[in-house]
């Protein structure tokens, strides 16, 4: 039987510690991670695309694949395997192929919540140094978007919802996120583009409640939107409808894309990894009575709205960072 994971939530300093829960049993996720047929709808960074040329899961074992690129650059792969206990447990390393040593060693637990599976992944490199440039590389390469993917996957073939996804880990304290996205002094400083201005007009942020914003850039048009909040859980949940509207509140359409969708949903949902450092997911939906090209246009804009969210919580990290210390 594998160990229990959560014994250690803290990386060592040559590892990468990826922690992720993900809504469906641990034999789907089994399944979707290590089925070559189901892998193809996910591994990989967005944009990304892999062939299996074999596969044998078992110690001793390996798998070799190509990954294409949205740049149609082909990554050759090889991952061999070194444990493998079905439904709880993988090890393996990765990184290399035929030419090349693997970069580093993969151990994974697949662990059982509830009916829900918790995913516990460490990535060991040879020092403190090659994993920290391989922490880089692996955010400049969007590659934690790949189990993005895999939620948004295992949503699909459990409940056929087409649905957006993005996880990241701050190192701050659980209150002090969810109060980033509960105090519009604090949300308008880190939510939009990179250089845009954001200004809330009103706000009652309680379930039931609304709010009324502006959101400008430079040489961009002022945009209105607002919020209705369903439901606040503080520190671990909150749910609310998104839409754009005029400047009186009345619900119109994105002002350059006439066929996104009315109005979203959006579920943010946070967990503590250790006493300052706190997951955040974020899971987008079409809401309400949207027709075909909505839902075409929503799905089809995936790789933007990782560039978007993902610009959105890059600036949460740096104003999490600017303001340590900072009385409320």
């Amino acid at each position: 039987m594998a160990a229990n994971p959560m014994e250690k939530v803290k990386a060592a300093d040559n590892e990468i510690l990826i922690i992720r829960l993900f809504d469906a049993p641990r034999k789907m996720v089994w399944e979707a991670w290590n089925d070559t047929e189901q892998a193809a709808q996910w591994w990989g960074p967005r944009g990304f695309t892999i062939t299996t040329h074999s596969k044998d899961l078992r110690p001793g074992g390996i798998w070799h694949y190509t990954m294409h690129g949205p740049d149609g650059i082909d990554y050759v792969n090889k991952t061999q395997y070194l444990e493998v206990e079905e439904y709880s447990k993988l090890v393996y390393d990765h990184g290399g192929n035929d030419e090349k040593k693997p970069m580093f060693r993969v151990t994974v637990y697949f662990t059982d919540e509830g009916g829900k599976t918790l995913l516990h992944m460490t990535m060991a490199l040879p020092s403190k140094e090659a994993a920290q440039e391989t922490k880089k590389f692996i955010k400049k390469a969007n590659g934690n978007s790949t189990w993005d993917r895999l939620a948004e996957y295992l949503d699909q073939k459990k409940s056929g919802k087409d649905s957006f996804v993005i996880t990241r880990t701050f190192d701050a304290p659980i209150g002090r996120v969810f109060e980033m996205w509960t105090d519009p002094k604090h949300f308008a400083h880190w939510m939009g583009p990179k250089g845009s201005t954001m200004e809330f007009l009103r706000t009652d942020i309680k379930p039931g409640g609304s709010s009324f914003y502006r959101m400008s850039s430079p040489g961009g048009p002022v945009m209105y939107g607002k919020a209705g909040y369903r439901e606040i859980s503080k520190p671990n949940r909150l749910v609310y409808t998104q839409s754009f509207c005029d400047e009186y509140e009345k619900v119109a359409r994105h002002p350059m894309a006439a066929t996104w969708p009315e109005t979203m949903l959006t579920t943010v949902t946070l967990a503590e990894e250790g006493p300052d450092r706190t997951r955040v997911t974020i899971l987008w939906e079409v809401f309400g009575d949207a027709g075909q090209a909505e839902r075409d246009t929503f799905h089809n804009a995936k790789a933007g709205m990782g560039q978007g969210w993902g610009g959105s919580l890059d600036q949460l990290e740096d104003y999490l960072l600017e303001n340590q210390g900072v009385k409320k």
